[in-house]
């Protein structure tokens, strides 16, 4: 059974950064696609990052790209989400992904197989 746990979320000032983390069990996170995805109050959930199994290939939404890192370690089985200059449309429950798709699929959610229980980031004005 894989499991994906979430951890750092919290509340911070707008300009101020957050490290997220996702440990993963069960199996080894190496064959996995890893994600970050964000649901607001009242929205879809979206697409945030991903990096591919192999740590080669990172792709960001426009969103975030040059404010957000994600990164992997397979050797800890973990990936992470550093934010930096966090706005308040950040504000949102943050949710770990793996998947086996091909990278032209990695925005779509449904090509996710296993979710983690989300870890929520508020970010105040």
């Amino acid at each position: 059974q894989v499991q994906l746990v979430e951890s750092g979320g919290g509340l911070v000032q707008a300009g101020g950064s957050l490290r997220l983390s996702c440990s993963f069990s069960g199996r080894t996170v190496r064959t996995y696609n890893m994600a970050w995805f964000r649901q607001a109050p009242g929205k879809e959930r979206e697409f945030v990052a991903v990096v591919r199994r192999n740590g080669g290939y990172t792709h960001y939404a426009d969103s975030v790209q040059g404010r957000f890192t994600i990164s992997r370690d397979n050797a800890a089985n973990s990936v992470y989400l550093q934010m930096n200059s966090l706005k308040p449309e950040a504000t949102a429950v943050y949710y770990c992904a793996a998947g086996k798709q091909i990278m032209s699929a990695v925005r779509s959610s449904e090509t996710y197989a296993q979710w983690g229980q989300g870890t929520e980031v508020t970010v105040s004005s």
